[in-house]
């Protein structure tokens, strides 16, 4: 049986199905109805168990694998991937919602680029020269996987962030358990049963489950790396539980990014990009720019330019045509938002927005607030939503000031024609990523990860490369 035949979402162990345990099961919604559409299964300690043994068995033998050898089988996993496209993209917007034509024209070809990209990175891993550092001795250095990666993923990106964990662990060549958020697993396990097809059995293993079904996989001895996309509280609780065996830890955590819009900057296009960068995704991304700060002299006349636009944005079905972007992910998801709406201070103005759009799913208006102040909870909080706060500033000090003062650092942007002044302002932002009058462009070469409780740790890139491999200093006698 493959996994569509199962009634109830299985795993994917030794490459095969792996039903879950009789018992609770988790019942998937559709974000744009609020309706159940399927179910998953929720694996407990023993089938956990079944997944590390197999990573274990898998890993004595992949880690010989030549780089070539993991080249081809990354290249054929892209090559499958994206010619399922259609069939990837169907099942990722039932469970997120999101415009199909996003999915499938955006993500998915990202999805087989950062597999392409990793596939060549795995035959050029770089290390120091062999050298006589001692007298009568050559020295050199190893780089070898570490083991059993664990990665969990989130529901905002399910397949993408499947791609980012397995792509560099592969082709450095460790396992792989993949856990995917309770409430968007369908495309990793379908994932999984693709790499089925091109990996030896055990490789890539993917577990299905809750939260408890997290902890069991970050918590298990065989795993020597755990990597986590999502809340900066599901990080801190991982990096406990990692810490009880020394794992080493790759954590992706939340944003609140900044947009710093000066004086110069042309506030209509300014606007723009801003506004495309802030409800990508339903905002529902860590590197959305929900937290923008406007230089005084601009203020009145960028805000005017972005309310306008976003009362032309439409949130709707993910087959619509006009649909510039889809749901919130889950109820939870949306009471929150709406929660931090519903206590904005008194001195706060919601300008557009700020309220649900259609008597059912979770589908919430394009929404600005102005005039907040930097101690306010939506300023403070990461949103993951389609909300917009607005900030005056006067100087340059204080803008990065503000831009700093919150507790994430993973990425924000600066928009003006001062070229210094970008390179000045970027030099002093604490965060992982500075964009230049742009924001969230993303490219598989260069890396993705961020400071303070944002977390540690890169995605893409070749940095991402080493951090799934271990040093070895090696030292032969000569004579």
């Amino acid at each position: 049986m493959r996994i569509h035949e199962f009634a109830t979402l299985p795993g994917l162990v030794d490459g095969e199905p792996l039903p879950a345990p009789e018992g609770p099961v988790l019942e998937l919604v559709d974000p744009v109805t609020g309706e159940v559409h399927g179910r998953s299964g929720v694996f407990g300690a023993a089938e956990v168990e079944a997944a590390m043994d197999s990573s274990l068995r898998a890993f004595a033998a992949w880690r010989r694998a030549t780089p070539s050898r993991r080249q081809d089988a990354l290249l054929a996993l892209a090559d499958a991937l994206a010619a399922r496209a259609e069939e990837f993209a169907d099942a990722e917007c039932r469970e997120t919602g999101k415009p199909r034509a996003d999915v499938l024209n955006e993500e998915i070809p990202f999805c087989v680029d950062t597999l392409r990209f990793f596939a060549g990175a795995a035959r050029h891993l770089e290390g120091r020269a062999a050298a006589e550092y001692l007298e009568g001795h050559t020295s050199w250095i190893r780089r070898e996987p570490l083991g059993v990666c664990a990665g969990i993923t989130p529901w905002n990106y399910p397949l993408m962030m499947a791609v980012w964990k397995i792509g560099p662990a592969l082709a450095a060549g460790n396992t792989v358990v993949l856990k995917p958020a309770e409430t968007t697993p369908t495309t990793t396990v379908m994932l999984a049963e693709l790499a089925a097809g091109v990996l030896p059995a055990g490789v890539l293993n993917t577990v299905v489950g809750d939260r408890d079904t997290g902890r069991l996989v970050a918590a298990h001895p065989a795993v020597r790396l755990v990597s986590v996309t999502g809340s900066t509280r599901a990080g801190v609780q991982v990096a406990r539980a990692a810490s009880e065996d020394l794992k080493v830890l790759h954590l992706e955590l939340g944003g609140n990014a900044p947009a710093l819009v000066f004086a110069d900057a042309d506030p209509a296009d300014t606007a723009e990009g801003v506004l495309a960068a802030g409800l990508l995704n339903a905002g529902q991304d860590c590197t959305a720019a929900s937290r923008v700060l406007v230089h005084e002299d601009l203020h009145d006349a960028f805000v005017a330019e972005l309310v306008a636009r976003a009362k032309g944005r439409v949130t709707g079905l993910p087959s619509g045509e006009a649909s510039d972007f889809g749901p919130l992910n889950n109820a939870d998801q949306f009471a929150r938002v709406l929660g931090l709406i519903e206590r904005l201070p008194a001195h706060a103005t919601v300008a557009t927005g700020g309220h649900r759009v259609g008597d059912r799913g979770f589908f919430l208006a394009p929404t600005v607030v102005t005039g907040l102040r930097a101690d306010d909870e939506i300023v403070r909080e990461e949103i993951f939503g389609p909300v917009i706060t607005v900030q005056r500033f006067a100087t340059e000090e204080e803008a990065v000031t503000l831009a700093n003062g919150v507790e994430q650092g993973l990425a924000s942007s600066v928009w003006t024609t001062d070229h210094a002044r970008a390179l000045r302002v970027g030099a002093e932002l604490d965060f992982g990523a500075v964009w230049i009058n742009t924001h969230g462009a993303l490219v598989s070469e260069m890396p993705h990860g961020g400071f303070k409780h944002s977390g540690y740790g890169k995605d893409l890139s070749s940095y991402s490369l080493e951090e799934y491999t271990r040093v070895k200093h090696m030292m032969s006698a000569i004579g």
